[in-house]
């Protein structure tokens, strides 16, 4: 095997496959990367058994092969390499790898002895990068860190003909957001639950591609598979057990108070006055007058108050939050302004955003909040 490839494409290779090594390793052959030369292209592909990513990328192949190296040594080296033609050529049972003056000599692993990775399923349907990524990072937020609850650590992706919703949640909230697709079969009507990193970190990195294409094996498939596309990057993922908690119901219809507020200062307030408490403690909030009073730390302990102005409409309401879940949820809208929905101090809010004042809200995104309680 011998070949010679830009070292800005070899980088955008690597780099891509290289997010699905395994950490934990039930095989050392699953520490590497797989360099495949053809007559006219290199194939890279990685896994760690439940992603699996490969790339592609156009060289000047003097000599076809394929063979395994470490993948960490690899993208390390690769990204400490001028931008300069790199050349790969196998001798014997190692990797010469020059650029320049530059020379590093890569041990090799058996390529025979690793597994077989998924092929991409059917296209199920295609979309904007730049829509997907912001929809992923929108709900993503919500999903659990606990492994035990496994279920809880995904994102559940409904499809329903053109509408793409996705929803997470770790039982203390809650984030819905809906995006319109082009499917590539029409009435076509589907669900996934996959693990909330994975597809956060596809949504995120196919960004430079124009479009994502998003794949479903079929229900009667025992693969279970997910897939990404996009400019000659594929990853595949194994779906989550399990069934995502019913979660519309949640949802109230009709709201007893609104308060209309500036992100930018709310945001800023909360995390001034959540700083005198723990992350776990309740921030306390005051709605009263077309005034939004917040207050932290009770006691003998440090306390913290301040007070921003809002517009209310409905009745005043006191109500606790997670700061750190509450600053989460103003982040996540992206709007200049949100409207917090309320149905009772012991109800979950709801956060929706607004572009100005007077506009319409964003009926696409929606973050639901259980508050927490407090001593009076």
């Amino acid at each position: 095997m011998k070949f010679i490839v830009e070292q800005s494409a070899l980088v955008d290779g690597v780099n891509w496959v290289s997010r699905s090594l395994s950490t934990r390793p039930i095989k050392t052959e699953l520490l590497g990367i797989v360099i495949n030369a053809t007559s006219d292209a290199v194939y890279l592909s990685a896994s760690d058994l439940e992603t699996a990513s490969k790339s592609h990328f156009q060289a000047e192949v003097k000599e076809p092969g394929k063979v395994l190296v470490p993948g960490k040594l690899l993208a390390e080296i690769s990204r400490s390499l001028p931008n300069k033609p790199i050349t790969f050529a196998l001798d014997g049972t190692r990797v010469l790898v020059t650029s320049g003056s530059a020379k590093f000599t890569l041990p090799t692993l058996s390529v025979d002895e690793y597994p077989n990775l998924p092929e991409l399923p059917d296209t199920t349907g295609t979309l904007p990068s730049d829509v997907f990524a912001t929809a992923v990072s929108q709900v993503a937020i919500a999903a659990g860190r606990d492994d035990s609850l496994p279920t809880l650590t995904g994102v559940h992706v409904e499809i329903n003909e053109e509408t793409v919703t996705l929803a997470a949640t770790d039982r203390y909230r809650l984030a819905v957001r809906e995006i319109q697709w082009d499917p590539t079969t029409p009435n076509v009507s589907t669900s996934a639950l996959l693990r909330a990193r994975t597809i956060a970190d596809a949504a995120k990195s196919l960004t430079g591609t124009k479009t994502v294409s998003i794949s479903f094996a079929p229900t009667t498939s025992n693969d279970r598979l997910a897939g990404f596309a996009g400019d000659g990057k594929t990853m595949t993922s194994r779906m989550l057990d399990g069934t995502f908690p019913p979660y519309r119901h949640l949802l109230p219809q009709e709201v007893t108070s609104t308060a209309l507020i500036e992100v930018a200062t709310l945001l800023d307030s909360v995390r001034r006055v959540a700083l005198v408490t723990d992350k776990t403690v309740p921030l306390r909030l005051d709605f009263n007058n077309n005034t939004l009073s917040l207050e932290a730390g009770a006691g003998e302990e440090a306390q913290a108050t301040e007070a921003i102005e809002i517009l209310l409409t409905g009745e005043p309401i006191s109500i606790a939050f997670n700061p750190v879940f509450l600053a989460d949820g103003l982040t996540a809208v992206g709007t200049k302004f949100v409207q917090i929905s309320f149905t009772g101090p012991n109800k979950p809010a709801i956060l929706m955003g607004k572009s100005d004042k007077d506009g319409a809200l964003v009926e696409n995104y929606r973050y639901l909040l259980m508050p927490m309680r407090y001593a009076s």
